[in-house]
Formats: structure tokens, sequence, C-alpha cells
């Protein structure tokens, strides 16, 4: 049984817990067995309006009003303390049959109930508890928001861009690690490193219906699939990037340098937004800068940005113009005084209509040329950031033959995103000790890269995004903040408010 099926389940037939408050308050007690129709008794028996039964078909929220519903039913046995409501909702399964089965509890209708009266504090707790569980409800099911932090997305999205994360649009995923600080990441507020959220309860992934699938060109919101391992010091950096480079010893027993190394379960993983360029199913390659995407060249983002040679007659490129042409990149120089400035294709033709300006090229890493951070990190693939692949993205039920040579390109998946044990003993592998030249896929792939294609740390460089990673789809930008303009100096880019993500 899936975990859909055993929620579906489970709400349909929670109200026979109720068997026995039901017969106390005057209910046919056999009612509580009957799925669906138990609902609209139990509503009658603490005395709410029809429209908390209507607010119990919308998905997601009819959580909360379960939630709700085990309080009001507390108060029917006068429960009018926290700790007593805190009870029927994180332990109903015993709380419930208890109140119903106890000869010292005794019901009383609704109607009959003697208002309590709270204390300031009371009530002050109450609205902060029912707001904590509203707006988590909230934040982990339908919307969430998130904040831009680095240029890999600069045009399209700018660094300081405050934007809303459509959970619904794929699906909202279950809360694989529930207990957790409301409201925060990872990492607990006012701290560094300290951990928000315990592991004492891991759930399996699940993701809810959504209103579509993740297409190409979508820009996508999920979690980084290199952060299952963090050097606690070196957050930005990859850790397998920092182990490449440097050696496992090195990192591990350096820890003033890149402190304690630990373990995040995927949901706690940092939220990374790029573009979808590649779908399960779909084969990419790069060719000189240009994605292709099963053999046709992929649409060019309208805002993206490439790395541009401009060679000028010997006078600079000033500061009026790079300001006129929005640059803001860090402007390199090459060897022989050359600018390297990253432009979008419009600032391309504009720069080159300056009257100093004598060619401008365009900056590619050629075919043939291996960068060894780019994955899969071995010399056979022979692949850079503008001449790479072709690969396939990974389908789920879909089968490849599997050899020592192609190994590289799918054995992350196989370990560490679908947790089988892989062995390569000479030039066999073995899957759970058992020996293997095909492997089906579990999940579906996906392939992410920034806008500003030449500095943006993507698929590139660490691979596929497996379908558990994905968070939401990014919406709706309703603020945007320049960090180097003071408050009453430009920081607020009025221009770039309430816009959509394309």
């Amino acid at each position: 049984m899936d975990l859909m099926t055993a929620l579906i389940i489970g709400i349909i037939v929670f109200p026979a817990l109720l068997y026995w408050i039901f017969k106390d308050a005057g209910v046919s007690p056999w009612k509580s067995l009957i799925p669906i129709y138990n609902y609209f008794e139990w509503n009658k028996i603490i005395n709410k309006p029809w429209w908390w039964l209507a607010l119990m078909l919308v998905p997601y929220i009819n959580m909360f009003m379960v939630m709700l519903m085990l309080v009001e039913t507390a108060k029917c046995y006068n429960k009018q303390d926290l700790g007593s409501q805190a009870l029927a909702v994180i332990f109903p399964y015993a709380y419930l049959p208890y109140l119903g089965l106890s000869e010292k509890e005794k019901y009383v209708l609704p109607e009959n109930r003697v208002r309590a009266k709270k204390s300031v504090a009371r009530e002050w707790t109450d609205a902060i508890i029912f707001a904590v569980v509203a707006a988590s409800i909230i934040r982990i099911f339908m919307i969430e928001a998130y904040t831009i932090p680095t240029s890999s997305m600069e045009k399209s999205l700018l660094v300081g861009d405050f934007l809303f994360v459509s959970k619904l649009s794929y699906g909202p995923k279950n809360p694989q690690t529930p207990i957790a600080f409301p409201f925060v990441h990872h990492t607990m507020p006012l701290s560094k490193y300290t951990k928000s959220y315990s592991e004492i309860i891991h759930l399996p992934y699940y993701r809810f219906p959504g209103f579509s699938k993740v297409k190409r060109n979508d820009v996508v919101v999920f979690n980084y699939p290199d952060g299952d391992t963090v050097a606690l010091k070196m957050q930005n950096q990859s850790y397998y990037g920092l182990i490449r480079n440097l050696g496992r010893e090195a990192v591990w027993n350096n820890p003033y340098e890149f402190g304690k190394i630990i373990s995040r379960p995927v949901d706690k993983r940092e939220n990374y937004i790029k573009r979808c360029l590649a779908i399960a199913g779909d084969t990419l390659q790069i060719r000189d800068k240009l994605v292709y995407i099963n053999g046709k060249q992929a649409d060019i983002p309208e805002n993206s940005q490439f790395k541009y040679i401009v060679v000028t007659d010997g006078t600079p490129v000033s500061k009026r113009v790079i300001d006129k042409l929005d640059i803001t990149e860090q402007i390199e120089t090459t060897d022989q005084g050359d600018y390297v400035l990253t432009l979008t294709s419009q600032g391309v033709e504009k720069i080159k209509a300056l009257p100093n300006v004598k060619e401008v090229r365009p900056v590619i890493q050629p075919k043939g040329y291996w960068n060894p951070d780019i994955f899969p990190y071995d010399s056979t693939y022979v692949w850079n950031v503008d001449n790479f692949g072709p690969l396939y993205i990974p389908k789920a039920g879909v089968t490849v033959a599997l050899s020592t040579k192609n190994l590289p390109l799918y054995s992350r998946i196989i370990e560490a995103y679908e947790l089988n044990k892989l062995e390569v003993k000479g030039d066999k592998i073995y899957i759970n000790g058992k020996e293997s030249n095909s492997y089906t896929f579990k999940m579906n792939y996906y392939w992410m890269m920034g806008d500003n294609r030449h500095n943006s740390a993507d698929s590139r460089y660490w691979g596929f995004v497996p379908e558990d990673h994905i968070v939401g789809k990014a919406v709706f930008v309703w603020l945007s903040l320049d960090s180097q303009k003071p408050l009453f100096g430009g920081k607020i880019r009025w221009s770039k408010l309430f816009r959509g993500v394309h």
C-alpha cells in the first residue's frame, strides 16, 4: 500500500475512533462507521456550520480541518486546557477512545458548554498556535516564499528578487522530516550550524497530485542534489567537488577550515532555482553553447546571458555604458587587455554599435577540451560547459544497458538517489550483490540550467535532478531589492515588482 492510499483510507475511517463519543452524544454509534457520512454526523455533534464540511473537500486544507474538529471534540468533554487539546490532535488514536470510554470524562452538548474565560496569555498562545499551524500547512502544501540568492538566473531573475513558489503546480511533497522548527529550512534562527529538524521520524517520499508535470523551460525550485553531504563551513560549495579537488582526508581532517561534515535528508537540502532544459526521456546535447534536445535546438530564454570578449580601439568602455547596458556581472579582462563582459543578445547588439568597439566574439570552451569539474568527472567523457553530451535523461521504468564505460553517468542515481548497493569488480558490475549488465530507473530525472549560462552551478556540474528533489514552480515576483543601493536611493526595483516568472 502506498502513502497516498494509506492517507485516503485513514481520512475515511478516522471517525470510527469516535464510536463511543457518538454514543455519548446521543447519536447512533454505527453512524461513525459509515465512510463520508460519519464526517457529516461528526460536524453536527460539535455544532459547526456547513462550510466546515465544504472545507473538508479541499485537499491539504482538510488535514487542518480535522485538527480543528479534534480540538472541538475535546472541548465537548470540557477539555479547555492547551495540553489536553494537544493530546487530541497529536494522539487521537488513543485519546479519543479514552474520552468515550472513561467513566470520569463526561460529555457536554456544545450548546450547554460553559465558555471558559481565557487569560490574555492563553488568548495569545492560541492565536499564535493557530497562525503557525495555518501558515505551516500553506507553506508545506501550497505556496512558499523564496529569495534569489545568486546571479545564476540573471537577467530573468535578479539577486534580491522575492518570489512565490507554487507547490500545487507539480504537487506538494509530504514532509519527509516532519519534526522541525517552523518557517526555517535546515538551520535554526540566529545560528550558523545548529540543525532545525530532527530525523527521529523520517517519512518515505510521496508527491500528492498536482496541476501539471514539470515541463521544458519551466523555472523550477528544487533541493540541491549534491547537498546530501555538507562541509558546514563551506556550505556554498559542493562537498563532492571539494573531495575531487582536495581529497577526502584533506577535507575530513581539517575541521577548522571546512567544519563538521554532516548529511542532510532530501527535503532539508539547499533550495536551488534553475530552468528545466530537459525532462525524463529526453536526450540533451550542448554544441558551442547552444542546447539541443532530441536533436533540435532548444529555445533560448529571452534574457539569457553568455560571456563575450569585447575588443576596443584602445579606449575603455565607460562606466556610463556599463550602467546603460545593465551589466551586473564582474567585468574581467584578457591577457591582451580586452574586456570579458556578460551580455544578453540585446546587449551584444548595443555594444557592437559603440564607435570604439572593433569586435565582439563569444567565449566558448571548444569541443575536445575536458573540464574535470563537469559531470560525470571522467576523462572518457571529454565535456565542458559549452560542448557537452549527448546524454540521455533517465525516465522511470526505462532500462539502460550498463557497462564500466557508461557507469559514471548513472552510478550516483543507482547508489545515492535510488538507494542500491553498487560494486565494481574488474569489468563486472554488481547491484545489491547480483551481477548486472542493465538497470531500470525507479524515478524520473530532469536537467536544470541557469539562464546566466557562464555563471551558473547547474546540472552541467552535478548532473541529474531526481523527481523527489523537485519543490515547486516559480510563479510570481512580488518584491525586488538591490542590496548595493540605499533604501531611499533605488534599493527597491519598482519596475521589477509584481511580475510573473516565464
